[in-house]
């Protein structure tokens, strides 16, 4: 069974991370529990271009704010 949804690989794919559902959870367990005190966007692991990828889909209600949420949700647990 595959554990992470089709808009989280496209999502890393956008994102230019390896995409296949292993890579989506090594990325995840690495970099989890992110502090609420840390905005997603504002995570050390994020390259500048990546941070603005995700700033701008969130802040515009883009088509990938979803897959942003989720992703920010995932890193949380």
């Amino acid at each position: 069974m595959e554990t992470f949804s089709h808009q989280f690989t496209a999502l890393f794919q956008q994102l230019g991370l390896a995409s296949d559902p292993i890579a989506i959870a090594r990325f995840i367990a690495k970099h989890a529990p992110l502090p609420t005190t840390v905005r997603l966007t504002e995570a050390p692991f994020w390259t500048s271009a990546q941070a603005q990828f995700l700033c701008d889909a969130v802040r515009l209600d883009a088509d990938w704010a979803a897959a942003v949420d989720a992703l920010d949700v995932a890193l949380r647990i």
